[in-house]
């Protein structure tokens, strides 16, 4: 027995060796950490259980027969963070480029099927040069039951894609199928690289402009969260989880929290009065949620609406919120994408959405117009009426026509909706109002043009322009002194808890995609 536990910690040691000791010190020495590195990182000390590690392939063509792959160049197992369970596979990037071959593909797979019976969030660390061209079809397939598995865990359990080094051609489909890509600043992510672009379109562009992290958080909205290396993105997937319930069927996690809900003055003097002056809305979620602490989403995408997630209570939100300093909080195409993705995830996985809303409506224009914001902005609509999750509205200032509606309104099936006393909630902005209502009164005030457009303003803002017309009405349950915020949040999460709401039975719904 000796001998044969001997053999087997051999074989052991050369496998944990992945492509070889100089390949593992070359892979450090370009700042990263190793697969395996970065999975002790991630998870609980001494909580990983490794399986597949004796993973071989069966290619025998273009060379690959009897060719070593330790692993098949990926490791996969199941771990604790938190002390909560999760799987997880990381990719080997010292074992042929990290390719993804057909038992690779199948081991990570496998995980995911793991996941998904065990109800375990499943994180993907993502380091692989591509497909595994010598293994062909076999290659291929193995992709094909990973983007299906992606697809069967989606809803279920969380899925994180850590983006760690190259993630090309195909590969790059299956954090597309995921809830979450964390890309750090070494890593390049595309569909086709830089040379076959050069080929097919005669475009130069570098590996980092065509699918770097600055590029897939600004221009392309593919991104999540950027870190700075692979310890701040293991870092950061902790973070992210921690507000996340291991599956469908669980509530998030409720921490002790602060308990405090006392008035705070500081919130009097965060949003001006006059709705044409910006301000950060940051600002405000900074003040209403726990410590201060709100981790945001696609911080540098459609920067005009923000989304993340805080704790009020000690509870785990969702927060949307109109940003009044980028475009003047307007909705247009990227920011209802961004908008209705992070309601649909908020949804699926049972956390309360905390909407607050400072929005002058849709943004005009041909481009919009051509680019489909009939479509896009229909896909807020849909995504708020679908949610059946503990809805909170909080109006601040302005909420205008079609916006106002796509921003959690009542008749969208908000819970509670609050208004502050600077909130305007009406079809459209008072000085286009009186140019269609006091159309002839004005152009029959002569000289007096100017003054009486003026007073026609004045007189429809003090009409509709404010939030007791919609409180009149029933569709702001309240208006309330601003430093009382963070207090009606927290009642209303607290008695909405236990929310339940039945929808028509049917497949699925048709979302204007």
């Amino acid at each position: 027995m000796k001998a044969k536990v001997e053999e087997l910690q051999r074989r052991r040691a050369q496998v944990m060796l992945g492509g070889g000791a100089d390949k593992l010190e070359k892979h450090r020495a370009a700042g990263k950490l190793t697969a395996r590195e970065r999975i002790e990182t991630l998870v609980d000390k001494d909580s990983f259980q490794e399986t597949g590690l004796f993973a071989r392939h069966r290619a025998t063509l273009f060379g690959m027969e009897g060719k070593d792959m330790p692993a098949d160049g990926v490791v996969t197992g199941a771990a604790s963070i938190g002390g909560r369970l999760v799987h997880v596979a990381s990719q080997d990037f010292t074992v042929a480029g990290g390719s993804a071959g057909e038992v690779h593909s199948i081991k990570v797979a496998e995980s995911m099927e793991h996941a998904l019976r065990a109800g375990s969030p499943f994180v993907f660390i993502n380091d692989s040069g591509g497909a595994r061209v010598q293994e062909g079809i076999d290659s291929l397939s193995g992709y094909g039951k990973v983007f299906y598995t992606n697809v069967m865990l989606s809803g279920a359990v969380p899925q994180v894609s850590i983006i760690c080094g190259p993630c090309a051609g195909g590969a790059a489909y299956s954090p597309a199928l995921t809830d979450f890509i964390i890309q750090t600043r070494q890593a390049q992510m595309f569909i086709t690289g830089p040379s076959v672009i050069k080929q097919v379109t005669g475009e130069d562009v570098t590996p980092d402009q065509l699918g770097g992290p600055e590029t897939h958080m600004v221009n392309s909205g593919v991104t999540h969260f950027i870190a700075e290396d692979d310890t701040h993105a293991m870092l950061l997937c902790q973070k992210l989880l921690s507000y996340l319930p291991s599956n469908n069927l669980e509530d998030p996690p409720v921490v002790e929290g602060d308990q405090r809900v006392d008035p705070d003055p500081g919130l009097l003097d965060v949003v001006p009065v006059d709705g044409k002056q910006g301000y950060d809305v940051r600002a405000v979620i900074a003040r209403v949620v726990d410590a201060g602490d709100f981790f945001e989403v696609q911080s540098g995408y459609a920067q005009n609406i923000v989304v993340g997630f805080a704790r009020i209570t000690g509870r785990p939100v969702g927060v949307i919120a109109n940003q009044p300093a980028v475009m003047a909080g307007v909705l247009d195409i990227n920011a209802s994408n961004k908008a209705s993705r992070f309601i649909r995830f908020c949804n699926a996985f049972n956390l309360p959405i905390v909407t607050f809303v400072d929005v002058p409506g849709f943004l005009p224009g041909v481009e919009q117009e051509y680019g489909g914001i009939i479509r896009h902005g229909a896909k807020m609509l849909f995504a708020y009426s679908a949610a059946t999750v503990p809805k909170v509205t909080i109006v601040l200032r302005k909420s205008y026509g079609g916006a106002y509606l796509a921003m959690c309104s009542k008749d969208l099936g908000a819970d509670r909706v609050f208004a502050w006393p600077t909130a305007e909630i009406a079809v459209m902005g008072a000085e286009g109002a009186a140019e269609i209502v006091f159309r002839k009164e004005i152009a029959e005030a002569g000289a007096d043009k100017a003054e009486k457009r003026k007073a026609m303003i004045a007189e429809y803002r003090e009409a509709f322009s404010n939030p007791y017309v919609a409180a009149g009405r029933r569709l702001v349950d309240d208006v309330i002194d601003p430093t009382q915020t963070r207090r009606h949040i927290a009642q209303s999460l607290e008695y909405l808890s236990t929310k339940r709401e039945l929808r028509p039975p049917k497949k699925h719904g048709l979302m204007p995609l």
